[in-house]
């Protein structure tokens, strides 16, 4: 990483920014992620964006990995409500759609690149993996949901769409630059995921 996190006291750490000046950082830290990516990211930058001193950047995100996981927090979209089409495959399609919208974002690359630095800063790695691990899991629940309607029999692996889904369409939207339209969902749903759920 260009630059070294620096040694901050707990004391230093304590004096809270106030709700208005730490959206402003965050933000600005933000913005400039989506601009230069995790690699080129400079915390003077964000400093002199936020119009705010490296030193206060450095007294409450000694990393620059803690600044941009907080920055993402704060700034990245809402994710979509949990899909309750009253379907395994309504459920299965509208969240699919949802990561493909959000991949078609503005998001879409900024959170990519974050993927591919994963390799290269290992506390990047750990708290995006926290931050993943912390969510609702939607895979468990929307099968949970199809369990009690019938549609799937016990023995089922939700987890095989967290390993698949993801990596599919991140690779069709940004390795392979195809589009992530409805007959690409459909096949998603219809070909893989739903046989790979009762088989």
């Amino acid at each position: 990483m260009a630059e070294q996190a620096r040694t901050v006291s707990p004391a230093g750490r304590s004096r809270r920014l106030d709700g208005e000046r730490e959206q402003a950082i965050l933000r600005a830290a933000y913005d400039l992620l989506a601009e230069t990516g995790y690699q080129g990211l400079r915390v003077d930058a964000v400093a002199a964006r936020a119009q705010a001193s490296k030193a206060t950047l450095y007294r409450h995100w000694p990393t620059k990995a803690e600044l941009v996981i907080d920055a993402v927090r704060a700034c990245k979209a809402a994710d979509a409500p949990l899909p309750d089409t009253g379907s395994l495959r309504g459920d299965l399609l509208a969240w699919f759609d949802d990561i493909a919208c959000m991949i078609r974002s503005d998001e879409g690359p900024l959170l990519a690149g974050l993927f591919m630095a994963l390799h290269t800063d290992p506390e990047l790695a750990q708290h995006l993996r926290q931050m993943r691990e912390s969510k609702l899991p939607l895979a468990e629940t929307i099968c949970g949901r199809a369990e009690a309607r019938g549609e799937l029999r016990p023995g089922y692996e939700a987890r095989l769409i967290d390993e698949i889904v993801p990596a599919v369409v991140f690779m069709r939207g940004f390795a392979l630059g195809e589009p992530i339209d409805q007959p690409f969902l459909d096949h998603l749903v219809d070909d893989i995921i739903l046989p790979l759920l009762k088989r």
